[in-house]
């Protein structure tokens, strides 16, 4: 209600209580006007009243809940579902026009500034989060993959004779398909093993630019967040040979927003060399549903660029979730997060480390990589390949999800590509292993429990194999002769 409002209300009920009312109203509306002022996450996260109240007055600003509304366009916003027109707070025109995923809505003043609000929050926690110098970012609702794509498709326009893009392996097929789908020729850069981590392999890098000469290239396509014992690339040389060679650098920041280590790279990537744009998921980094990412740059014009490329209008869901969820948690409770994922990570080490050590495995070492871990399996593999991948079988119907079991010699042909020794990101890793990821949300409790569990399938998995080497025939003394002629 607004103060005339009020004053109505004072002749209806006593003075007093009215302007108790009015006074926790402009609480909430303080809240609100320092959002539209600084354009920044608020350092407390916000109740759910006060976010719902927010959304409310958003969604009246919307001609599809305009008070006698007469619509006779094909797009009025009509819903036929309550239960979806309430899900969606009743913001159901989405966001951007049909030529510009940024542009404003007539039609929806509240869903356009609900868009601009997001992209401006989302920008000062990639700040918070470590990339100090990023100059602009907008969220689309496409996850990672095809939104590396629509970055590639942009650079398409300013590199037209381009044919190439040089992308150190990461065994992830969404990487690899962005690239494909963009009709670029991914040209492949095999990593180099340092003690346990796979690293850039710089020399291969430059050697190919040299090859297939520079203007022949779109980008350089790298990597920061990975499973291990792959480690993020070396932004920063990748970044001053992309400089040298004038060739734009396109960074899969899939979860690396959650790391700092992962964000100071880009930074300094930035400030020594070239990083055209960086791209992260918002369900692994913001804990919202699986649908949007966001797409940043250090040149504001570039970013820009990109939003155009995108065809048409777009959903408001990723948004909406990814605000939603800003202003519940606020920055502190965002750093929050991000503080007791490190701690968890550390924990999660120490106790891999003792499990690994009690089955006669080990840790491998990957200091360079701040969020997943690998424990060797050469006990397994001794006793037989199948044993390998059933261990991930078992800790799946035992509920242990994000695990990854990787065998020696797996291959897969992704368009027409045959990776060997897929999932290890290299063709002849030294040993099979498991995968375990300390990702943001994660608690100290799933990690006790994934541990018992692991520990009793390596144990089962141990007693079989023992069992069934004992049921195997042993050769005769005359059998043993005849061998041995």
């Amino acid at each position: 209600m607004n103060s005339e409002n009020f004053t109505l209300s004072e002749k209806i009920v006593s003075p007093s209580y009215i302007r108790q009312g009015s006074q926790a109203r402009r609480g909430h509306e303080q809240l609100i006007r320092q959002l539209l002022e600084q354009g920044k996450c608020p350092e407390e996260g916000w109740s759910e009243s006060t976010i719902e109240l927010f959304l409310n007055e958003l969604a009246v600003m919307d001609s599809n809940n305009f008070l006698g509304n007469c619509g006779v366009g094909e797009r009025e916003g009509r819903v036929a579902s309550s239960l979806v027109a309430r899900r969606h707070y009743r913001l159901i025109h989405g966001i951007g026009r049909s030529g510009d995923i940024a542009a404003i809505q007539p039609k929806a003043a509240g869903s356009s500034l609900l868009n601009k609000l997001t992209n401006s929050v989302v920008l000062d926690i990639l700040k918070l989060a470590g990339v100090r110098s990023v100059a602009s970012c907008f969220v689309v609702p496409m996850a990672t993959g095809m939104s590396l794509t629509l970055c590639f498709l942009t650079l398409r326009h300013r590199r037209p004779k381009a044919r190439y893009i040089i992308w150190p392996r990461i065994d992830q097929k969404s990487c690899f398909k962005s690239m494909i789908t963009a009709g670029f020729e991914p040209v492949v850069v095999e990593n180099v093993l340092e003690g346990d981590e796979l690293r850039t392999d710089l020399e291969a890098v430059e050697q190919k630019i040299e090859e297939l000469g520079a203007e022949n290239i779109l980008c350089v396509h790298s990597t920061t967040s990975c499973f291990a014992p792959r480690v993020p690339d070396r932004l920063e040389e990748l970044s001053a040979l992309c400089t040298k060679y004038d060739i734009p650098h396109i960074v899969n920041n899939a979860y690396g927003v959650q790391s700092s280590k992962c964000m100071h790279l880009i930074q300094q990537g930035a400030r020594v060399g070239r990083i055209d744009a960086f791209v992260q998921s918002l369900d692994k980094n913001f804990m919202v549903p699986v649908g949007g990412a966001i797409i940043a740059g250090f040149d504001e014009s570039f970013v820009q660029e990109i939003s155009k490329m995108y065809p048409g209008r777009a959903s408001a869901s990723p948004s909406l979730d990814v605000l939603i969820t800003l202003l519940t948690l606020g920055a502190s409770g965002y750093k929050k997060y991000l503080s007791e994922r490190k701690e968890i990570y550390s924990f999660l080490a120490q106790e891999l480390e003792s499990l690994a050590s009690a089955h006669g495995e080990r840790l491998l070492h990957t200091p360079h990589n701040p969020i997943s871990l690998a424990m060797s399996l050469d006990g397994l593999q001794a006793s037989s390949n199948k044993a390998v991948t059933q261990l991930g079988s078992m800790l799946f119907t035992r509920q242990v999800s994000g695990a990854r079991v990787i065998p020696l010699d797996k291959e897969q042909t992704i368009s027409g590509h045959t990776f060997r020794g897929f999932m290890s990101h290299s063709e002849s890793y030294p040993c099979p292993y498991l995968n375990a990821a300390s990702a943001v949300g994660i608690t100290r409790e799933d990690v006790t429990l994934c541990i018992k569990r692991l520990d009793k399938c390596l144990k089962a998995l141990k007693k079989e194999g023992s069992a069934a080497e004992r049921s195997s025939p042993v050769p005769s003394l005359k059998q043993e002769v005849s061998i041995g002629e």
